[in-house]
């Protein structure tokens, strides 16, 4: 995969400047994203170089770049692509993406991006080391050691050793060597189940009375409407976009407008859910985080009580 040049990187991330402005984003938010493509072109070396030799964090420390900045131009520079920019434009086709790795075809893509609404290569680093890739039926020790190799090799990160098992607090092996088995810092706090309902509450009551702007997404979309609602939306300097989900399950299922996918990506942390409208059991008829059933429950107690 060629890398990004400088410039290139700087135009992407002015195409996320204005794509979240046109779609109603914070208006600061907007301004660090133009802000960081002009400190891009700044740079004196590829900003590709600049992550394999420090990291991002070599980034995160020039004025103008945080956190969440500076993962975003590690996937640009790395990977060519920025999930964010997918979503914005509409053009997210995560299992073509997923099938480029090897041992993943277009089948397991398809059972990934559906079954643990994997989207990103990113996101599939973190399944990799979770514990949730290892759990899904097909995916056995050989499977996942290569998936984690060629994921390191692309981010360019040292891949684990073999007597190495990841415990399952690790959500990336940047914290392990071939030389030593070093506990990964544990990953930011979920957000609260009840954040999380909030936002998906926001976005389809605005959904509903047709306040959002729409994208035309490239999937399941013949005539390229834009049909799309998408939200941005903040709790306590969180950023969450919020969307229906437009996956092949989904369709399937007859549930583009009722499940909805919530990304967060800020410099404190970055993660997807989906919450749905619960069809069994006692929380039948109920808004839930999809993995996050037993919590829901007692949300929903508490707010009884």
């Amino acid at each position: 995969m060629e890398e990004l040049s400088n410039g290139q990187i700087a135009e992407r991330l002015l195409d996320v400047g204005r794509l979240l402005e046109q779609q109603g984003a914070n208006p600061f938010r907007v301004a660090a994203y133009r802000r960081a493509a002009e400190v891009v072109r700044g740079f004196d070396r590829p900003a590709a170089e600049m992550v394999r030799t420090g990291g991002p964090e070599a980034l995160a420390e020039l004025p103008g770049i945080g956190q969440s900045l500076a993962r975003s131009i590690e996937r640009l520079a790395l990977t060519g692509r920025l999930g964010l920019l997918d979503r914005l434009l509409g053009s997210s086709q995560p299992e073509r993406v997923l099938a480029t790795v090897p041992t993943i075809g277009p089948i397991l893509a398809e059972r990934l991006h559906g079954e643990l609404q994997v989207e990103s290569l990113e996101e599939l680093e973190e399944a990799a080391w979770d514990g949730r890739l290892a759990k899904l039926p097909g995916i056995g020790a050989k499977r996942l050691r290569a998936v984690r190799e060629s994921l390191a090799g692309r981010f360019r990160r040292p891949a684990a050793p073999a007597t190495v098992t990841a415990p399952a607090a690790i959500t990336a092996p940047t914290a392990i060597t071939a030389q030593q088995d070093v506990a990964a810092p544990e990953p930011a706090a979920a957000p609260s189940i009840a954040e999380l309902l909030d936002v998906d509450a926001e976005y389809r009551e605005k959904a509903r009375r047709g306040g959002l702007p729409r994208v035309a997404p490239r999937r399941f979309n013949p005539t390229r409407a834009a049909w799309l609602p998408i939200l941005h939306t903040e709790r306590s300097g969180r950023h969450y976009t919020a969307l229906f989900s437009n996956t092949v399950r989904a369709h399937e299922l007859g549930a583009t407008s009722d499940w909805v996918v919530i990304y967060r990506d800020d410099g404190d942390g970055h993660g997807q859910w989906t919450v749905v409208t619960a069809r069994y059991g006692s929380l039948r008829g109920r808004r839930i985080v999809r993995g996050r059933e037993a919590e829901c429950a007692e949300h929903y107690r508490q707010r009884a009580g």
